[in-house]
Parts: C-alpha cells; sequence; structure tokens
C-alpha cells in the first residue's frame, strides 16, 4: 500500500518551464510499479505531424502557464522544421524568456512534435520612436513630478535602428531622512 507521501508526489504538477524540478526528474528516476508504467503509457501523449494546427494545439497547452506570468506567444512562420514564435506581453522582455524558449516550449513542443528542430524565438513588431508618442507617455508621469516641484523633458531622440531617448529630470534637492 502506498504511503501519503508516494501519493502526494505522484499528484504533484511540475511546470514545464521550471528547469531545476525537470531536471531534478530526469537526474533521479523512480523505478516505477508496472501499474505506473502502464498509467503513464496511458497518459504519454500522442506524437503529432509538423503543422500550424498541431503547433497551436501544443501552445494551447503550454499558455496557461505562460499567461500565469502575464506572457504568451504566437507562431510567426514555420519554415521546413523550423517553427518561429514572437514572444508576448511579459515573455517578450522577461530577462527567462530564452530559458523559457529552450527549457519549455520548445523542450514540449520537440517531445510532442518530433519533425521539429529548431524553435526560434523572434522580436515582434514595435512601433518606431516618435516625439508625440514619448511625450504621451511623459504626459502621464508629469503631474506626479510636478507635485514635488520636478519636471521632466526630452533632452535627445535617435530614431533608427539602436532608437535611444534621453530625458532631463529636475526637481528640488533631497530631503535629509534623518
Amino acid at each position: 500500500r502506498p504511503s501519503c507521501r508516494a501519493v502526494a508526489r505522484r499528484a504533484t504538477v511540475v511546470s514545464p518551464f521550471n528547469a531545476s524540478e525537470a531536471e531534478a526528474k530526469e537526474k533521479e528516476p523512480e523505478k516505477p510499479t508496472s501499474s505506473e508504467t502502464e498509467k503513464k503509457k496511458k497518459d504519454e501523449k500522442p506524437k503529432l505531424t509538423l503543422t500550424w494546427d498541431n503547433v497551436q494545439e501544443v501552445l494551447d497547452e503550454l499558455r496557461p502557464y505562460l499567461k500565469s506570468d502575464g506572457g504568451d506567444c504566437k507562431i510567426s512562420e514555420i519554415q521546413d522544421s523550423v517553427v518561429k514564435l514572437e514572444l508576448i506581453g511579459a515573455c517578450s522582455s522577461c530577462s527567462a524568456s530564452s530559458v523559457t524558449m529552450k527549457m519549455g516550449i520548445e523542450k514540449t513542443l520537440k517531445e510532442r512534435i518530433p519533425e521539429i528542430t529548431e524553435v526560434v524565438a523572434i522580436d515582434q513588431e514595435q512601433e518606431p520612436l516618435t516625439e508625440p508618442g514619448i511625450e504621451e507617455v511623459l504626459n502621464g508621469i508629469r503631474p506626479f513630478l510636478s507635485v514635488s516641484g520636478g519636471s521632466i523633458e526630452i533632452f535627445e531622440l535617435v530614431d533608427g535602428e539602436d532608437a535611444k531617448v534621453v530625458l532631463k529630470m529636475v526637481g528640488p534637492p533631497l530631503k535629509s531622512m534623518a
């Protein structure tokens, strides 16, 4: 008869995006019982062929994990055996997005669709920097700065591939916290 602890372990859901848990599972495999082996075979999802719809189906299974962190992804292109994905929302700017892509999305897609040789993240189309667009954002900040006697202005705007914005922010001297 299995102990309560063993039953609880089998009920644990492991996110495909948590590398440490997934690696720990791979490093220390437990010897499954015959009933566990049969259950695993039943639970194992079928292999799929490489089609847009099948990639979408696998991504739909992963979406709850992505959305729980404020992100998502969408298929941009499938070229031969390479799937190109656009990371959206929090995923597009997250410092862990490369880990999410390799350890979660790519690993799961390759397991379910063996024809896939690579999954690549592409940059999403971003609006070009414009002075009116930047002023719109700054106008949302200015009321808070003006309360303390501060202001913020565009000092320099460089458009293009390596676009940058330099802001000039002024305010009263910092009062001592002592």
